[in-house]
C-alpha cells in the first residue's frame, strides 16, 4: 500500500458525536502498552504521526486518521491500565462499545495482543466483545522482535488458545522495529477495500436495473 496522504481528521471524546464518515473504517484495539500507536505509525508509513507515550493509558479519545482520502484508521482507547480510575475505564469502555455498535462504515477490527504473554482477562473480554458486536477480529501479535524466531509458532498458539479463537481466525505476528507483518496487514486492508468497492458497484448496478 502506497501512503500518499495522512490526516488526523476527527478526535472523539466521551461526549462527542461519532462522525458520519462515508469511507471504510479499520479500527485498532488493544491494551494500553501493547504498541498500538507504533503499529498505526508503521501502517501510515510515518515515524511519529500517531502519538506514542511512555505513559500507558494516555489515549483517551477515538482518533480517525484519513488515509489517502480512501479509508480511515481508527485508533480506539487503550484498555487495562491499572493506574486509570474505574470511572475512566467505564467511560472508555462505553466509547468503544458505542463505536462498535453504531459505526456504519467499520469494515474490520484489529485486536493487538503482546506475543510474549498469554492473553489477559481484558484481552479475552475485548475479543469476545468484538465478536458479540458482529465482527471477526484480526489478531496482531505485537513485539515480535522481543522473542526468538524459534518461539514464534509456540507463542502464536498460546495467543490463539488463550482467546479461544476459531481455527480460521487470522493472527499476524508484527514488529514495529523491523516492520515484519506490515505488508500482510496492508494486503488484508487492500483485499477488504476491494470487496467493499465490488459490493458497492454491485449495489449501484442493482439500483440502475430497478
Amino acid at each position: 500500500m502506497i501512503i500518499r496522504d495522512v490526516n488526523l481528521e476527527t478526535v472523539c471524546g466521551v461526549t462527542s458525536k461519532l462522525p458520519d464518515n462515508t469511507l471504510p473504517e479499520f479500527a485498532f484495539a488493544g491494551k494500553s502498552n501493547v504498541g498500538k500507536s507504533s503499529l498505526i505509525n508503521a501502517l501510515m508509513n510515518r515515524k511519529a504521526y500517531a502519538r506514542t507515550s511512555s505513559q500507558p493509558g494516555k489515549t483517551q479519545t477515538i482518533n480517525f486518521y484519513n488515509i489517502n482520502k480512501e479509508l480511515y484508521y481508527v485508533d480506539l482507547p487503550g484498555y487495562g491500565y491499572a493506574k486509570v480510575s474505574l470511572e475512566a475505564k467505564e467511560k472508555w469502555g462505553k466509547m468503544i462499545e458505542r463505536y462498535l455498535r453504531n459505526s456504519a462504515m467499520l469494515k474490520l477490527v484489529f485486536l493487538l495482543i503482546d506475543i510474549r504473554h498469554e492473553p489477559s482477562a481484558n484481552d479475552k473480554m475485548m475479543y469476545d466483545w468484538i465478536i458479540y458486536n458482529g465482527y471477526h477480529p484480526v489478531i496482531i501479535a505485537t513485539k515480535l522482535d522481543k522473542i526468538n524466531r524459534s518461539q514464534i509458532q509456540k507463542n502464536v498458539k498460546i495467543v490463539r488458545q488463550g482467546l479461544g479463537m476459531e481455527k480460521d481466525g487470522i493472527i499476524i505476528p508484527f514488529s514495529a522495529e523491523t516492520k515484519q507483518g506490515r505488508d500482510e496487514i496492508w494486503r488484508l486492508i487492500e483485499d477488504t477495500m476491494a470487496d467493499v468497492n465490488e459490493n458497492t458497484a454491485a449495489e449501484a448496478e442493482e439500483k440502475t436495473e430497478e
